[in-house]
């Protein structure tokens, strides 16, 4: 018998459901927003004021290169949740369980590999060598503060840390005082793995969607574009 003290479990209220933390290029949102007006502008200009073939030609430019500029500025972003890491590169989807991911890598680009041995770009997580170089700075001038601190007595030397931008495997790279935002978000997608990596709801098998809701109208647009070009 149930008594108010001790309820029973199918009388409490589920769990609540973390949601998935999502990443995404703050550079390419806003320069594909930028695109994308400058493009529509003078797509429209010359389809509404254009003469002869103008209008045709600006019409089937505009489906070929929106869809294009959508797919790698806007649509790039990497959700990461409790059970599973889903890559939405420009024209695929990516589904990976964490228990199918064998090691997240940074070096000239991010990149998830598979158990597998299959390799997965991060589009939406592009490294910046600029940003990474100047956090290198910040480090080694923090050390070589420090270090002169230390020897004159004001303070313990702080040792510089390691970036480590290999492979970031299920404990991730070494911490430090100031690194490049890409780099912390490896981080982050590391520790995920490595609390998850080996929990039952994160098992299963990889998936991959193509978008042909963005290939599609790209390829129409082309095949219009040459068409046009063709007939003169």
């Amino acid at each position: 018998m149930t008594t108010p003290d001790h309820p029973s479990p199918a009388s409490q209220p589920p769990a609540p459901v973390a949601k998935d933390r999502v990443y995404r290029s703050p550079l390419g949102l806003v320069g594909g927003a930028l695109l994308l007006l400058v493009v529509l502008w003078l797509g429209f200009d010359a389809l509404f004021k254009g003469h002869g073939r103008t209008p045709w030609l600006a019409l089937a430019g505009m489906i070929l290169i929106v869809p294009l500029l959508l797919a790698f500025t806007l649509r790039p972003a990497v959700f990461a949740g409790e059970d599973r890491l889903r890559v939405r590169n420009p024209f695929r989807v990516i589904s990976l369980p964490w228990g199918e991911i064998a090691d997240l890598r940074s070096g000239y680009s991010n990149e998830v590999f598979a158990k597998s041995g299959t390799k997965y770009q991060l589009w939406a997580i592009p490294v910046s060598l600029r940003a990474r170089k100047k956090a290198i700075r910040r480090q080694q001038r923090a050390a070589a503060d420090a270090a002169r601190g230390g020897a004159g007595g004001r303070g313990g030397a702080l040792a510089p840390s390691g970036l480590g931008f290999g492979g970031f495997g299920a404990r991730g790279p070494d911490t430090g005082p100031a690194r490049a935002q890409t780099d912390q978000i490896m981080t982050e997608l590391g520790d995920i793995l490595e609390r998850r990596g080996k929990a039952e709801s994160a098992q299963g098998e990889i998936t991959v969607r193509w978008a042909y809701e963005v290939a599609a109208p790209a390829v129409a647009g082309a095949v219009l574009l040459a068409i046009l070009l063709a007939v003169g």
